[in-house]
């Protein structure tokens, strides 16, 4: 009796234990479907709103000088350009692949980004520099948002949407001062195109008054 009573015993603590694992498997099946209610809800957002906390995370990272950060946002296949002035110029404005920014971002390598209005002059800088130098010239943390849409606006041509006819952009405006007329304005745009289901950087663009 005293065996009998053993091996019920046995019999059944196997047999929770299996059946605690059988309930394991659920648990799993739980969270991976956590993930895809999650990554649904994010691609069920409207694009504007992707877009905007994109343009904000863009800002931030420039500000912060987080380039890293700044990289994860780059296209994976188009890469992106940085245009010094509205129009973009194919031939002359610096265009990099994701993995070339992280490469020299790093260093001091030195690239032309194009010419200077006025001058002619031809602009070279490091990464870091051009940041800090040309892209945030103004702290466009403190600026207005709009969105597939343009505020600031000048004497040079606006090619934007001739370039991009199948993207979105997002802009940061900067306005001018009573001092200079107002003619001091600035503004910064990112541009954005669909990958795979989700929104990348194709494009730099700042733009200004020029004579």
């Amino acid at each position: 009796m005293k065996h009998f009573l053993i091996s019920l015993l046995v019999v059944t603590l196997f047999s929770c234990n299996k059946k605690a694992e059988e309930n394991y498997k659920p648990s799993t099946d739980s969270i991976k479907t956590s993930v895809q209610k999650k990554e649904k809800k994010q691609q069920s957002l409207p694009k504007e709103v992707v877009l905007k906390k994109m343009n904000s995370e863009l800002l931030q990272a420039i500000k912060m000088a987080d380039y890293n950060a700044f990289a994860n946002h780059i296209h994976p296949e188009k890469g992106v350009r940085f245009s010094m002035y509205a129009f973009t110029n194919r031939n002359e404005d610096k265009h990099f692949s994701k993995s070339d920014f992280q490469k020299y971002f790093p260093t001091k390598t030195i690239f032309t980004w194009g010419s200077l209005d006025g001058t002619g002059e031809v602009y070279q800088s490091t990464i870091k520099n051009y940041f800090r130098k040309w892209v945030f010239k103004k702290d466009f943390t403190h600026s207005k948002y709009s969105y597939n849409s343009f505020q600031g606006g000048g004497n040079s041509l606006n090619n934007l949407e001739e370039i991009y006819p199948k993207s979105d952009f997002t802009e940061n405006y900067i306005p001018g001062s009573e001092q200079y007329s107002e003619m001091d304005w600035k503004s910064l745009r990112f541009v954005f195109e669909e990958f795979e289901g989700e929104y990348y950087l194709v494009a730099v663009i700042n733009d200004e008054w020029t004579v």
